[in-house]
């Protein structure tokens, strides 16, 4: 297989894989040809290496709630500053600290555009957080969400703040719903989708190694376990085999799992041997995956996907037994 052939199927599942409908789909987008090509192919080259061979960390961009009046809205401002103790920084990246620099944030919020009443109906503001596993540097942590912060949230004011006092680095931040120009925020799993996408490549741009794919993407088996789940197991409420139930094959599992074999199979058929080296990390990875069955060949066991073992041709095995 020819070198643009090989990068036309890895930017054609590998973009089906990683980004799906977090991308908008455009009619009179062009055709990547040549160099452009290339370049697209070795991001997701990359990206591969980074989940496959270097597991690297996932970012976490979680929307924790927001406040419904402006009394919400003020003691999650004094929760996450520590009650102006610790710095806080605006949309205009003023950094103050202190009781008095937050009472006059909280007076700018409460009458700047539409008064916000005391108590409301509607969710005046959202609550986001923006986390990385321990060991990252926190300075960098919070680099990366102002960026983050100026790439999405432009349109709208927020506070945010850095904390450091539990293992995993994470900033807050606390963001009026209503915009600027008066659209109101109203954030849908595809916005965090693509909010964990751009924060991701913010920490990347800080020479942090980060990812933000999703469960499907990596064949995630496992739920976070809730904490009704967790009391009533405690307690013996809830059998064992809730939590050891196999993953459900939906149709998103099967086209995932269709995703990783083609691109295993265009790695395996190149002429260079980093291209099959990957190949074979990907076959190693992708043999567990939901919708992907794969024992050694002397069991021959009814398979998902035929002929995963097989994506690895004679000549891009340099040793036997590679796949034990």
């Amino acid at each position: 297989m020819t070198t643009n052939r090989i990068d036309g199927v890895l930017v054609q599942w590998g973009d089906r894989l990683f980004y799906g409908s977090n991308r908008p789909v455009r009619s009179r987008t062009p055709v990547l040809t040549g160099a452009g090509l290339h370049a697209r192919a070795d991001v997701l080259r990359h990206r591969i290496q980074a989940i496959v061979v270097r597991h690297a960390p996932q970012v976490m961009v979680k929307v924790t709630g927001g406040g419904r009046g402006m009394a919400a809205i003020a003691a999650h401002l004094r929760y996450i500053s520590k009650s102006g103790r610790l710095p806080f920084e605006d949309d205009r990246a003023v950094v103050r600290d202190g009781r008095d620099a937050l009472r006059d944030v909280i007076d700018q919020w409460r009458c700047g555009g539409s008064r916000i009443p005391e108590h409301s109906e509607r969710r005046e503001a959202f609550n986001i957080m923006l986390s990385m596993p321990a060991g990252t540097q926190p300075d960098i942590v919070r680099n990366a969400a102002r960026e983050f912060a100026k790439a999405e949230l432009s349109n709208y004011r927020y506070v945010m703040v850095l904390h450091t006092h539990q293992a995993n680095p994470h900033v807050h931040l606390a963001v009026r719903a209503e915009g600027r120009d008066g659209r109101r925020l109203n954030p849908r799993k595809q916005d965090l989708r693509r909010w964990r996408e751009v924060f991701a490549e913010k920490l990347r741009g800080w020479g942090i190694e980060a990812e933000a794919s999703s469960k499907l993407t990596r064949g995630s088996r496992h739920h976070n376990e809730r904490l009704w789940e967790r009391k009533a197991r405690e307690q013996g409420r809830v059998g064992e085999h809730r939590r050891s139930a196999e993953a459900k094959l939906t149709p998103a599992r099967r086209d995932a799992a269709q995703a990783w074999c083609e691109i295993a199979k265009a790695l395996a058929s190149s002429d260079d041997l980093a291209d099959r080296e990957l190949g074979r990390s990907v076959v190693n990875y992708a043999r567990w995956l939901p919708g992907v069955r794969y024992n050694p060949p002397e069991k021959q066991p009814q398979r998902e996907l035929p002929g995963l073992e097989r994506t690895i041709s004679q000549r891009s095995r340099p040793e036997p037994g590679w796949e034990r």
